[in-house]
């Protein structure tokens, strides 16, 4: 996936801030009334609105002579995409994840605990059963209580 660069993060945050999913987009003229603060030309704004559009991340309708916009997906699943291509970036995805579960606070813990249980099929708190699909180091590390590590284990924040 495609990195953003501040102006187009700018952009999708207005697309994802202000288009619901059902909604039919915005115009230029609209997300340009959105950055007001930052006093851009409408053609720089169609300019970026228009790369988004060939990258894929945003979609496009004409309406009579104007475009409409809107995100091609949700903010979570774009940040989702990221994290999915920073595990790519090479090395062993299983240390990368057990890092980062290290790292996260015992209410993301909780978060990714009832994630993974209910991709496992999983009812309830110390439910087994069902393939956690090789997340057994990330669901050991969710299952200390929060902000505890083992003995000898130092924070790698």
């Amino acid at each position: 996936m495609t990195r953003l660069g501040d102006l187009e993060r700018a952009v999708m945050d207005v697309l994802w801030d202000v288009v619901p999913g059902t909604s039919d987009g915005v115009t230029v003229r609209e997300v340009a009334d959105a950055l007001d603060g930052r006093e851009l030309a409408y053609t720089t704004v169609m300019t970026v609105l228009d790369r988004l559009a060939g990258k894929g991340m945003v979609q496009r309708e004409r309406e009579g002579r104007a475009w409409r916009y809107r995100p091609a997906a949700s903010r979570e699943a774009h940040i989702a995409q990221l994290m999915l291509d920073a595990l790519d970036l090479g090395g062993s995805r299983d240390a990368a994840l057990v890092r980062f579960a290290r790292s996260v606070t015992g209410t993301e813990a909780e978060v990714l605990r009832a994630a993974l249980g209910s991709e496992a099929g999983l009812t309830g708190p110390g439910s087994t059963g069902g393939d956690t699909g090789g997340a057994d180091a990330l669901t050991d590390r969710l299952d200390r209580p929060a902000g505890r590590r083992p003995a000898g284990e130092a924070a790698e924040r």
